[in-house]
């Protein structure tokens, strides 16, 4: 007999869950707070486009129709995609719009234990508290699993903090974040923007959309200062000097150059051996972004290699003309390390003098660990989430944790291409609810986190709380498939499994 599972959010995440949820016969109820589907893609600024090859993120059942040709969709080619699939296997039925989650909690008899010795063991069930934002009602439901599909990129802004009368509050101009100018509608994005001097704080894709968009609406007139603390290598395409960006990273092969969690001898000695080609190939990379974007010209060359930049699944397309717009002088950029408010302005680090401008943009990202913890009625299971303070969010396959029992969270760890990750995470979920596989015991399952916590501070740095796995995902996937009882080499011959590049069709069948 199926579960009924519950699962909280409609994105991409949650329409795979809802998806393969079904084909395994169970019952899903999909609660989602906004009136559409598509999480991030519901509500994106205009010229936002796909980061990764359309290639790369699209449904291993379900590919891009022939009529969209770009390698890079627009966001309105992604939103018409995502609602193409989930007509497609019949999935709104199932999904529960405006209806908001205020928390879940943990029911279990009396007499069962709150930590049994497998998060699998016991009777417990999911209580679910839903808000209807329409009807101003509130609802509990019950469920035997829960699935978790709200991302990392949305809900909680993440607003910096400043000192007494430096903040927002001393400054005479407009402070918003970047989330507040994505659902503008594209006319009124544009009339908002227009006859201002704009400020955009940061430098990932939405900083690179929102400042393209003000220097187009303003011009050299009002030029628009983005204020970025670290360069990044930002690409211009996946075609470093002609060569596929996929071919470079995206093989067995690249993953041979890359130290791995809870690896052997002779697999750290090969690492070790081909760490010259790991950095030969990353150097060839930064060269020709530095070619193509003129870094040097701009004093906008990163400290960092390329390789942290894949590795901490930072990798922007830059929008096209974007460093052209900087050269006639309607971007502007500035680097510092802090800036705080004042009447006129933002003061910047080594500047005598405030930056006046009209409107401050916060393209400063979202505190996604804050929602997710917020999500849990029981602050012990909270406790868990959040993990340690030096730590990613502890979950054992990037899905489960250990010690939070009938439960999994999809599309919180980062990848190259979310999509495909997406769909092989849910996969193995619904493989474990079948018991086509047991879990290890739970010291096992958080000696196998540590591990993987261990790579991603050695690669990604100061980044490691993305969970990253781009540098490893097919290692990564490698492990799914071996869980699930399916063979992780899905090429065809020696040269082929080593030196192609995996995507989501590798992962069609079993």
């Amino acid at each position: 007999m199926g579960k009924k599972v519950g699962i909280i959010g409609a994105g991409i995440s949650g329409l795979l869950a809802c998806k393969y949820c079904l084909s395994k016969g169970h019952d899903p109820i999909v609660f989602e707070c906004q009136s559409s589907i598509g999480g991030v893609w519901t509500k994106t600024v205009q010229t936002t486009k796909l980061q990764s090859p359309k290639s790369l993120y699209q449904f291993s059942d379900f590919p891009w129709p022939s009529s969209v040709t770009e390698d890079f969709p627009d966001s309105n080619q992604v939103f018409e995609y995502i609602q193409s699939y989930a007509s497609h296997f019949n999935l709104i039925q199932y999904i529960k719009f405006n209806s908001r989650v205020q928390n879940i909690d943990y029911k279990v008899p009396s007499d069962d234990e709150l930590e049994p010795q497998s998060p699998w063991d016991g009777e417990g069930k999911w209580e679910i508290i839903v808000e209807d934002t329409n009807a101003f009602s509130i609802k509990a439901y019950q469920v035997d699993f829960v699935i978790l599909c709200v991302g990392r990129f949305s809900g909680i802004p993440n607003i910096p903090e400043f000192p007494p009368n430096q903040g927002p509050e001393v400054f005479d101009g407009e402070v918003i974040h970047s989330m507040d100018y994505a659902a503008m509608d594209n006319d009124r994005a544009a009339s908002f923007v227009k006859g201002k001097n704009v400020a955009v704080m940061g430098f990932q894709k939405s900083a690179l959309d929102i400042s393209m968009e003000c220097s187009t609406a303003n011009g050299v007139e009002n030029p628009c200062t983005v204020i970025y603390r670290t360069p990044h290598w930002n690409v211009p395409d996946y075609l470093p000097w002609g060569v596929p960006l996929p071919s470079l990273y995206f093989n067995r092969f690249a993953e041979l150059s890359v130290h791995k969690p809870g690896e052997g001898l002779l697999l750290s000695l090969l690492a070790t051996l081909l760490s010259p080609v790991k950095w030969a190939v990353s150097k060839f990379v930064e060269s020709d972004i530095k070619h193509k974007h003129r870094l040097e010209k701009f004093g906008m060359v990163p400290k960092h290699s390329f390789l942290q930049e894949i590795n901490s699944c930072l990798i922007s397309t830059v929008p096209v003309g974007f460093y052209d717009n900087v050269e006639k002088g309607s971007i502007i950029l500035k680097k510092s390390s802090t800036f705080c408010f004042c009447r006129e302005g933002v003061l910047l680090d080594k500047e005598e003098e405030p930056l006046k401008t009209d409107l401050v943009i916060l393209a400063t990202g979202f505190k996604g660990d804050q929602k997710l913890k917020g999500i849990f009625a029981c602050p012990k299971f909270q406790e868990y989430i959040m993990g340690s303070s030096e730590g990613a969010v502890p979950l054992y396959r990037q899905c489960i944790h250990p010690r939070i029992p009938q439960l999994a969270v999809i599309g919180f760890s980062e990848s190259i291409a979310n999509l495909y990750t997406s769909e092989l995470r849910c996969r193995w979920v619904m493989e474990l609810l079948d018991g086509t596989f047991e879990l290890p015991n739970i010291q096992e399952m958080e000696k196998d986190i540590s591990e993987w916590d261990k790579f991603m501070k050695r690669y990604s740095r100061q980044y490691y709380q993305r969970s990253c796995i781009g540098a490893l995902h097919i290692w990564y996937n490698d492990q799914l498939c071996k869980d699930m009882g399916w063979n992780p080499k899905r090429k065809k011959g020696f040269l082929a499994e080593l030196f192609e590049p995996y995507g989501p069709m590798d992962y069609t069948h079993k």
